[in-house]
This record gives structure tokens, C-alpha cells and sequence, in this order.
């Protein structure tokens, strides 16, 4: 597999992007075509997809920013890895993990988990 920790690099990097054309040409470079997301609160299929989704989080949590937590874990063709999202001068009120297939270092499948979530977010 193509390093762990860059395709979780270029994986938050679509999270942080504001502008909705950088952050596709972030997903043509980072996911396979036809590329799922799923979380307990979404289910997203393609860049389209995807992007809007990205997009909604940030009208949602404005200024919050994604950071990797951890280690990034990954063999064969599966990634695992942890992230925060809050303000960016201020202790991280979510936390999850996320769970992904790679195809040719690109992203095929991610499956997100929420561990932390504050009432109200």
C-alpha cells in the first residue's frame, strides 16, 4: 500500500478545504471514482457526494478545523486511523476514527466513527 500516514494526510486535507473547487480536485487525486463515505450520520457516494458533504460540515462548524490523532495503522489494502475537529486555538470537542479501503493510493471506502461527540454538536 501506498503510505499510510500520506493517504490520511491527503484524507484530512478534503476535510479542511473550504473552497468547494480545491477541494474537488483534492477528491479526483485522493479517491477512486464512484468512492464511498459512511458515518452514523451520512452516507455519501462519489465526488459530488462527498464534497457537499464536506461542504455541509463546514457551514455547521464554522472555522472548525480536522487534525490526525494518533498513529496511522494500515496493511494490505485496509488504513485506520483517529481525527478531532474543533476551533482551532481550542481543545477538540469531537473525536473520531475512521476506517478505509485503498485501491492504487487512492481511497475506495471510508467508514467513519463518532467517540466523542458534546451534546448539541
Amino acid at each position: 500500500m501506498t503510505d499510510a500516514t500520506h493517504i490520511a494526510d491527503r484524507y484530512i486535507a478534503v476535510w479542511n478545504e473550504t473552497d468547494a473547487e480545491r477541494r474537488n480536485a483534492l477528491l479526483q487525486d485522493g479517491w477512486v471514482d464512484g468512492a464511498s463515505y459512511i458515518d452514523p450520520m451520512a452516507a455519501v457516494q462519489g465526488h459530488e457526494q462527498i464534497s457537499a458533504l464536506i461542504g455541509a460540515v463546514h457551514q455547521r462548524f464554522p472555522g472548525f478545523r480536522f487534525a490526525l490523532d494518533g498513529r496511522v495503522d494500515g496493511y494490505g489494502d485496509q488504513l485506520r486511523f483517529s481525527w478531532t475537529l474543533g476551533p482551532q486555538h481550542e481543545a477538540d470537542m469531537i473525536k473520531g476514527t475512521d476506517f478505509a479501503v485503498v485501491e492504487n493510493g487512492q481511497l475506495k471506502s471510508v467508514t467513519g466513527f463518532l467517540d466523542k461527540v458534546p451534546a448539541g454538536a
